[in-house]
């Protein structure tokens, strides 16, 4: 991994500061021909596609009953009770965002807001290059605890037409309703618009690659969306008195991902900053997925270095990436300073894996700088508000001057006329 300094223009270094998830003109038209096809032929082309894709032939492609008992039967216990333990997480820390609405009232007249959840979700599980069944649960606990009536998941199947065991494990344990081996741009247009076996939705949530991002932006309108997600991030902020060897080992962690993954270390320290470099190339012969590390070091791995921890911050608030882990001599205050992040991470012992796996946050965060004005899947994702107004003819009567004036300023003289009308003599 290239060490850099932070006043150095290389398009290397602004590529990586200032990506974004934006597709390809190729790859947008594929994916409108894909959406256009699903929309006017449903399961047939859902069914080409997946053979296209994922080079297997399906005509029915939910998962049964009998196929969620086998996923049962043929996953390590020890598998169940870790992804029991995450369910507990999440659901503690997600059950204090559940929203109640308000009433506002007076003697004849209130104003009100209901708070509802959505009806129907459809969850989009990558599972493609890797199975993820800590994701099924971020994506699908939030939903039940909003109390979405009807959770349809969608993953992509093996050549064998399977869907990994410990993703419908991880489904049945969360609370999913039905699962479609289903993946890509085509599962994407098939919840957005209903075929005849999987269900039209309300909202698609959950990351997927560059064509199932482009699919979500595509059909957002359509149906609602979470967000537009691209390739993993993190950034590490770290001063001299950070552990070099724990700052490899989680830029690696971020790195295997895959290719586009983008791993950051922001220091004042070139000291630190060459032991990084010393203990990642001792770490990384040992690591299975060596080759899709060193790929994503490449192209989007860089330390950085800055004349201040402040800078640091800087840096960091202009990224808004979805990761950030801080190891500093102060590193509670230094986090305060971060303003722009999907998710922070304080101390040499609290890497981002914990926040995957254990600590009940939501690993489904913004990514590609959109952290800037985007969240973290929440609750609040599977919920929507109503307002309701009552108003007596009394409570009108006093409006009436205000309403009158407002609506003749602005040119809507039928908006002024429906309320005078309501005091012509007889009414």
């Amino acid at each position: 991994m290239k060490i850099y300094q932070s006043t150095d223009q290389s398009n290397q270094l602004n590529k990586i500061i200032s990506r974004s998830n934006l597709p390809t003109e190729q790859v947008e038209k594929v994916v409108k021909e894909i959406i256009q096809d699903v929309k006017e032929n449903g399961d047939l082309a859902v069914s080409n596609y997946t053979k296209k894709f994922d080079g297997t032939e399906l005509m029915n492609f939910e998962v049964s009953e009998e196929e969620f008992e086998q996923a049962f039967q043929e996953t390590n216990q020890n598998v169940i009770d870790a992804l029991l333990v995450a369910k507990e997480n999440i659901e503690r820390f997600h059950i204090k965002q559940k929203l109640t609405g308000y009433k506002i009232e007076e003697t004849d007249q209130f104003i009100q807001q209901i708070v509802r959840p959505i009806q129907t979700v459809g969850l989009y599980i990558p599972g493609g290059k890797a199975a993820y069944p800590s994701t099924v649960l971020m994506n699908a606990i939030p939903a039940i605890i909003a109390g979405v009536k009807d959770v349809i998941m969608i993953t992509p199947p093996n050549k064998e037409g399977k869907i990994n065991n410990s993703l419908l494990v991880a489904a049945k344990i969360s609370g999913v309703n039905r699962v479609f081996k289903v993946g890509g741009a085509q599962g994407v247009a098939a919840l957005a618009y209903g075929t005849s076996q999987i269900p039209k939705v309300d909202k698609i949530v959950g990351p997927g690659n560059m064509y199932v991002a482009t699919a979500k932006r595509l059909v957002s309108g359509i149906v609602g969306i979470d967000m537009i997600a691209g390739p993993t991030e993190v950034v590490i902020v770290a001063d001299e008195t950070a552990n070099p060897r724990f700052i490899a080992a989680d830029l690696m962690a971020q790195a295997e991902h895959d290719e586009m993954a983008s791993s950051v270390v922001l220091t004042n320290s070139l000291s630190l900053a060459e032991q990084i470099q010393s203990e990642i190339s001792m770490l990384i012969d040992e690591q299975p997925k060596k080759v899709i590390i060193e790929k994503a070091f490449d192209q989007y791995g860089a330390i950085i270095l800055t004349d201040k921890m402040d800078d640091a911050i800087e840096i960091v608030n202009k990224m808004a990436p979805e990761h950030v882990e801080v190891m500093t001599e102060n590193p509670i205050e230094m986090a305060e300073k971060i303003t722009n992040a999907g998710a922070i991470f304080i101390g040499e012992y609290t890497p981002e894996s914990v926040g995957d796996y254990y600590a009940g946050t939501n690993h489904t965060l913004p990514t590609s700088g959109t952290a800037r004005f985007a969240s973290s899947l929440s609750v609040l994702d599977f919920l929507k508000k109503t307002s309701v107004v009552y108003f007596s003819k009394q409570s009108l009567s006093k409006a009436k001057e205000t309403i009158e004036t407002l609506a003749n300023e602005e040119g809507l003289y039928a908006h002024a006329r429906s309320v005078s009308i309501r005091f012509e003599e007889g009414n």
